[in-house]
């Protein structure tokens, strides 16, 4: 099997008054930004598929119904979601760790919503909930520090649509991986490259 290189960022924020949020779409665009209230194992495969299908996300894949269901009621987990004109445009899961600390554990955007301005709102907006949460969970830390992981895999536009919101790398890392093509978010689904 063929190897390629992969290198992975970790970056951070360690103050509120890192993050330089970008402006929000147009309104005439549509997009608001709604925490999913209740949990759902079906919904959130469905972002992690359609987001990362073409940036070959595969970690969660293989998990059954009650692996999401536990993952996604755990106390200080939240899932937002960024809807263009009513239909599901990209999403960002918040998970609380502890010690204050809030991982950006999922964020991006279905292909076809890429490029429209929606990204640098959606991360702003998600990021300033990280730097808020405590407020949402009672008896959670006040957060000190939000992070995030990005790779050489992701969308090209990734590493620095975190770094214009005030993420700094922290941490890099090179691994070699198999080179695995997957086509979209199921079989026969057309890439969005």
């Amino acid at each position: 099997m063929n190897t390629i290189d992969v290198t992975t960022w970790t970056l951070e924020q360690t103050s509120p008054d890192d993050l330089s949020p970008s402006p929000a779409p147009p309104d005439e665009q549509g997009v608001r930004i709604t925490r999913a209230g209740i949990p759902s194992p079906e919904f959130n495969r469905f972002l992690y598929t359609a987001v990362g299908g073409d940036v070959l996300w595969t970690d969660r894949l293989g998990w059954s119904y009650a692996q999401w269901e536990e993952y996604l009621s755990r106390p200080g987990f939240e899932t937002w979601v960024a809807y263009e004109d009513g239909t599901p445009a990209g999403y960002i899961e918040l998970e609380a760790q502890p010690e204050g600390v809030v991982q950006i554990a999922y964020f991006g955007l279905l292909p076809a919503f890429r490029g429209r301005r929606i990204g640098g709102h959606l991360l702003s907006y998600g990021t300033a909930r990280a730097w808020d949460l405590a407020t949402r969970w009672p008896g959670r830390p006040r957060t000190k520090r939000v992070w995030v992981h990005t790779c050489s895999l992701d969308g090209p536009h990734a590493r620095a649509n975190y770094e214009r919101r005030g993420f700094r790398v922290c941490e890099t890392t090179v691994t070699r991986e198999p080179d695995r093509a997957q086509p979209g978010p199921w079989p026969g689904a057309r890439p969005s490259h």
